[in-house]
């Protein structure tokens, strides 16, 4: 009796646990590189005061959460096949893995390129929107912003460096360790509407 009072108790404690830090964790798991195993465990346990569970309980605790939410990314073309174009169509595919309602629509540009002195690098923007029967014209967008960088000192068989940003932020998501949001749009166009309500703008 006391072993399975033991086990509901753990158990309970995991679910709090997992409700609690699940965004902590993905952020720390898809936009992080990730480390040792031991020290992510110490970290995390350290963080939760976790001290209930073994480090094999909270080991599948993390383990789900990786499973969930999978980072899904492309192969990135080489340095040496690069082009504007084939940046601008695997953007599109990349986008493509993202998990979002169909209702947005988008469209992506090609916007300058910066020549630096050990690399170029190629911007693009790609604009999002949610137009409705009633509203066809969107009140507000939201962009993310990608760059491509082709190096002009490692091989050029390697594949090309790729970053992206969203419009009022400064962090850097990187495709391979990034599990994007539909709640990151949501949040701009959202604070764009609350924005154009207070100026009281048509």
């Amino acid at each position: 009796m006391d072993n399975e009072n033991e086990s509901a108790a753990t158990e309970k404690v995991a679910r709090t646990i997992v409700k609690k830090a699940i965004h902590t964790a993905q952020e720390y798991y898809l936009n992080n590189v990730q480390e040792e195993e031991g020290k992510e465990l110490a970290l995390f346990a350290t963080s939760y005061r976790v001290s209930e569970l073994s480090q094999k309980d909270f080991h599948s605790i993390l383990s789900f959460s990786e499973a969930e939410y999978a980072v899904r990314n492309i192969q990135w073309t080489t340095c040496e096949d690069f082009s504007v174009e084939r940046g601008q169509q695997q953007i599109e595919e990349y986008i493509s893995t993202w998990e979002l309602h169909k209702s947005w629509l988008h469209c992506s540009e090609f916007l300058w390129e910066e020549d630096l002195q050990y690399s170029k690098k190629y911007h693009y923007r790609v604009l999002w929107s949610i137009p409705t029967r009633r509203k066809p014209i969107p009140l507000a967008t939201a962009s993310t912003y990608f760059v491509i960088e082709i190096s002009k000192i490692k091989p050029a068989t390697l594949p090309v460096e790729v970053f992206f940003f969203l419009e009022s932020s400064r962090l850097i998501h990187r495709p391979e360790h990034c599990r994007f949001r539909e709640k990151w749009l949501k949040d701009i166009i959202e604070n764009k509407i609350i924005l154009r309500e207070r100026l009281k703008l048509p």
